[in-house]
């Protein structure tokens, strides 16, 4: 093989630091050694894997394959090495989970813990490389569970309705739109829209808000990290859209201004999807009813802040 898992944890360093001068203390490498081996693997692949662009590191359309891959592999990697520190111990079960949106990973920690509680034998896993498609990869049983906000109709799956919760358009404070009562899809045409990587298919506000009305926005970036979205929404950079719940913090410090979408708001319905079986997985049915109640207890941010609970 051309490629070992120095060259992986290579591209995957100087991609996360975007510096060969930042990246090569992670490596233990001297800043001309890193620059000799990213020479030699770039000769090796017959291709350029980074560009400079103002004195940053930038990954080619083949470094961004080739880093996917290296995360993938190295994570699986490092999950071996740890099930054989701990002795190849086995537990009664395993518990795949995942969700397609990114800020659901703020809550699940709840539900994990006292899933845990109640089931310590049972090994739970986030499955966070098919949060885009959770649903295929339920059907390829990849998951057991996929927590999803989509209507899913299909005799082969068992959907447990979860909470809603509400998107809204997030702003700096002195933002004009930061007085409104709501916003219109028209009014995007002036904006710079800052977006996760996701298919316009896939995408709420694009087939609930602007589609339906002919808009596009002024400008739209593709920004993976909630928290980058913010930061950028914070210094006047653009607007997103993101869930009230998961910006409730930077509201409340008024940082950022949460603005409805459209005066009817635009609100989505959670739900856990599972295969369904006949008997029942007793720890997959375990863990889709902790998560409803986790998420529809009183004390839930979720109900707190949306007030709507799936009936």
């Amino acid at each position: 093989m051309t490629l070992d898992l120095r060259d992986l944890r290579l591209v995957e360093t100087v991609a996360q630091h975007g510096s060969l001068t930042r990246a090569a203390p992670a490596l233990f490498l001297t800043q001309s050694a890193l620059s000799r081996q990213l020479s030699d693997l770039e000769r090796r692949m017959g291709t350029q894997l980074f560009s400079r662009q103002r004195k940053r590191m930038v990954l080619s359309p083949a470094g961004e394959r080739l880093c996917e891959h290296a995360r993938t592999i190295l994570k699986d990697v490092q999950l071996a090495e740890e099930d054989v520190r701990q002795g190849g111990r086995v537990r009664a079960a395993l518990l795949r989970f995942s969700t397609e949106c990114y800020t659901c990973y703020h809550w699940l920690p709840a539900v994990l813990s006292e899933y845990r509680k109640r089931h310590p034998d049972v090994e739970t896993r986030i499955v966070a490389d098919v949060t885009r498609r959770p649903i295929p990869a339920l059907a390829r049983g990849q998951i057991d569970v996929a927590i999803v906000a989509r209507d899913v109709k299909s005799p082969r799956f068992t959907v447990t309705e979860l909470f809603s919760d509400e998107l809204v358009a997030v702003v700096a404070p002195d933002h004009p739109w930061a007085s409104r009562k709501f916003v219109e899809a028209s009014d995007f045409t002036t904006e710079h829209l800052f977006m996760y990587h996701i298919s316009l298919a896939d995408s709420t506000l694009y087939q609930q808000v602007l589609l339906p009305a002919g808009v596009v926005p002024q400008q739209y970036s593709v920004v993976e990290l909630t928290e980058a979205k913010v930061e950028l929404v914070k210094a006047g950079l653009g607007v997103a859209v993101l869930a009230r719940w998961a910006v409730a913090p930077h509201v409340k410090a008024g940082t950022l201004k949460a603005v409805p979408l459209t005066s009817r708001g635009l609100h989505r319905r959670w739900s856990a999807v599972t295969i369904r079986s006949k008997p029942p997985v007793e720890h997959v049915d375990a863990f889709v009813n902790v998560l409803r109640r986790q998420t529809l207890a009183p004390t839930a941010p979720l109900r707190l802040i949306n007030g709507a609970a799936a009936k």
